[in-house]
């Protein structure tokens, strides 16, 4: 079995280290997945947990409180 999980780590190293217009792609695509996670995240999804925790407050308490207040 490991020779099985060597070949196929083999054939991955060996793809990427032939690319030329992949890498480009590729980073491309981290850039992308980047801005999509790190950037609109601290932009517009706030932290609404910490927002309605009164100081001192547990944040399990005050998720326990939403889901059965609804």
């Amino acid at each position: 079995m490991t020779n099985f999980w060597r070949r196929v780590a083999d054939l991955y190293v060996d793809g990427f280290k032939n690319m030329r217009v992949g890498r480009q792609l590729w980073a491309l695509i981290i850039i992308k997945v980047f801005i999509m996670f790190a950037i609109l995240k601290l932009f517009f999804f706030p932290d609404v947990v910490k927002e309605k925790t009164p100081a001192g407050g547990s944040e399990a308490q005050t998720v326990r409180t939403e889901i059965l207040g609804r």
